[in-house]
């Protein structure tokens, strides 16, 4: 299943911000629409009134057994109604972190950076989900969603700036915060 976070003129989210944290930023739009499909969708080629990026979920690559489990008993799940703020954050990390073994990854990415254990505090009040599209030909390597309620903004900027600080974030050569609320149709 392809998750597609497309920056255009329309969509179910309304873009607050985007900031180039590290490298070369996204375009400005004012919506952000996010879709699930079997297949990626159209147009291919860049457009000077959007941008795309598609991702997929996949297995926890650097999770152990005790960890997922204790990630599952406290996480909560996207689309809840309170959550009306997001965040898409992509990510491309250097080719020297690739060029590391899935062990010498794991390393920093837990045992040096504590990206798990730091994390589990902010949880369920942020919801998450990372998408996979290095393999896919897309300019970042991960896309990280969150979804929170507007009461945990600040916790969701105290995340994020734990996260920057890791041995894990000296590899990210390109990092983008994408900020956004729900666009709210009125009854009236």
């Amino acid at each position: 299943m392809f998750r597609t976070f497309r920056g255009g003129q329309s969509g179910g989210w309304r873009v607050t911000s985007i900031s180039p944290v590290t490298g070369e930023p996204l375009p400005f739009m004012p919506a952000l629409s996010v879709t699930d499909g079997g297949a990626v969708a159209l147009p291919l080629v860049p457009s000077r009134n959007a941008w795309r990026l598609v991702g997929v979920p996949s297995s926890l690559r650097y999770t152990e057994r005790g960890e997922k489990q204790q990630l599952e008993s406290v996480q909560a799940g996207l689309g809840r109604l309170e959550a009306t703020c997001a965040a898409l954050i992509p990510i491309r990390k250097s080719q020297a972190w690739w060029e590391l073994t899935q062990e010498e990854r794991r390393q920093i990415f837990e045992d040096k950076s504590h990206h798990i254990a730091s994390s589990l505090r902010f949880l369920p009040a942020i919801a998450r989900q990372l998408y996979h599209c290095r393999d896919l030909g897309e300019p970042f390597d991960f896309l990280t969603w969150f979804e929170f309620a507007p009461a945990h903004a600040s916790l969701f900027d105290e995340l994020v700036g734990t996260l920057r600080q890791t041995a894990e974030w000296s590899y990210v050569e390109r990092e983008v915060d994408v900020r956004v609320v729900k666009e709210v149709l009125s009854a009236q």
